[in-house]
């Protein structure tokens, strides 16, 4: 019965909005970075990781923009210039448009 109960509110599994919450507070920055050979790479900071599934929303980028990417440490890196279309999905996957920054 434990496995059915989340550990950090309490609730029944079911029910639980832990994860919809968090991404609701959380502040993230996109940005895009020059890598090596002048190629760009756009990184995604700011998601929690203890809260979000951070590998499964790296996976998931990745499908809907078809481009390469990885997760080091608490960041996402996808090849490409994809800050606006990443913005996009973040919004459609529940974080909040107003926390979440384009750097350029």
């Amino acid at each position: 019965m434990s496995g059915d109960i989340c550990k950090v509110c309490g609730l029944p599994a079911d029910i639980c909005t832990c994860s919809a919450l968090a991404k609701e507070r959380q502040v993230v920055e996109i940005s895009a970075v020059k890598r090596r050979f002048g190629k760009l790479m756009t990184v995604i900071h700011g998601i929690d990781h203890k809260m979000v599934d951070i590998k499964g929303l790296a996976k998931q980028l990745k499908t809907k923009l078809a481009c390469g990417g990885t997760v080091k440490g608490n960041a996402i890196e996808l090849q490409g210039d994809q800050r606006q279309a990443a913005k996009k999905i973040l919004i459609a996957s529940g974080f909040a448009e107003n926390s979440i920054e384009l750097k350029y």
